[in-house]
């Protein structure tokens, strides 16, 4: 413990990655906190999470886990997992009401929970939620995935955040500079804020004419400026702090395009894509859509040349119920 009570000891996170060459994302060492902060270990280390979203649901017959307790046996979809099994805990049994009756759109209120109708908006994302308490330990407030169609995020106004698709387009959002480097970065970010600023004040000013039904429209308005003031002051404010370094073997590994009739390369490339922001820490918040109800894509590499819509659609036939368990 005298050692660890004495700076002299530090290892900085940044050079411990250097040192280290191709290894990356080293996990939490007593070495790396604060003095004393060792006794605190347990509140510092980071909590992530993620989700992935598998549209039409899953073949329960071969992926349902029936037995309660520390015994359980992993179903056949999830048999891969045993060898993880002392750091799962499978939770069933859950109720999701207010996706109930959206057929198509149940891919909007996965992680929200709102009553969609003609009149009605979505509400925040519980990804969003956790980002509250994350994101100001990290570069990025969240990350957002999608291969088709949108992301599964939603801000506290019901807004859609748009989702990244391309590998390389990923690699480059969460571990390259941007382009034109961070003066001209720096400069774009500072426009931006000064035409949100305009913006909020002038909407203040015509706040006073308005009727209440305005008024709660011109709230929602606010609320979306306000987090994308937050958005560009987070953006500037790390313009500074290095980037990760990514090893060569990593880089080669993730930042690519990959087709959609690849698509079992594409989704492993995307998993590691998620582990690599969450080692290195860029981020602590993710979400994965698959694709939605409509248009979830065929995995031809292993024999599933139909989307995940048709083999929804099943009707008791064995074969389709086959594939839909290898697709799960």
């Amino acid at each position: 413990m005298a050692n660890i009570l004495t700076q002299s000891w530090r290892i900085d996170r940044r050079h411990a990655l250097r040192a280290m060459g191709g290894c990356i994302g080293l996990p939490m060492l007593e070495c790396m906190l604060p003095a004393r902060a060792s006794e605190q270990a347990t509140t510092v280390m980071p909590k992530r999470a993620a989700f992935i979203y598998l549209a039409n649901g899953v073949h329960s017959l071969n992926y349902q886990i029936t037995q309660a307790g520390k015994d359980y046996q992993f179903s056949r979809s999830l048999q891969p997992l045993e060898k993880h099994r002392s750091v799962i805990t499978p939770i069933s049994g859950l109720y999701h009401p207010g996706a109930l009756g959206h057929h198509h759109n149940c891919i909007k209120t996965w992680l929200t929970g709102g009553q969609l109708g003609p009149t009605d908006r979505n509400t925040i994302s519980v990804d969003q939620k956790i980002a509250e308490v994350t994101a100001e330990h990290t570069r990025y407030p969240s990350l957002e995935i999608a291969i088709t169609q949108d992301s599964l995020a939603w801000t506290v106004d019901g807004v859609q955040l748009p989702p990244l698709r391309r590998c390389s387009e990923i690699f480059a959002a969460l571990f390259e500079e941007p382009k034109g480097g961070k003066a001209a970065q720096r400069t774009v970010l500072r426009r931006k804020g000064s035409v949100l600023d305009a913006n909020l004040a002038e909407v203040q000013r015509l706040s006073s004419k308005m009727g209440a039904a305005d008024k709660g429209r011109l709230e929602q308005y606010l609320t979306s400026v306000r987090e994308a003031e937050i958005r560009t002051w987070r953006a500037d404010a790390w313009l500074d702090t290095p980037l990760p370094e990514i090893s060569a073997t990593d880089r080669s590994r993730t930042n690519r395009d990959i087709p959609r009739t690849q698509a079992g390369d594409y989704f492993r490339t995307v998993y590691d894509l998620m582990v690599l922001a969450f080692q290195t820490d860029v981020v602590r918040v993710a979400t994965f859509s698959l694709g939605g109800e409509g248009d979830a894509i065929a995995i031809p590499e292993i024999g599933i040349t139909e989307s995940r819509h048709q083999l929804s659609h099943h009707g008791g036939d064995p074969g389709y119920m086959e594939k839909l368990t290898l697709y799960d």
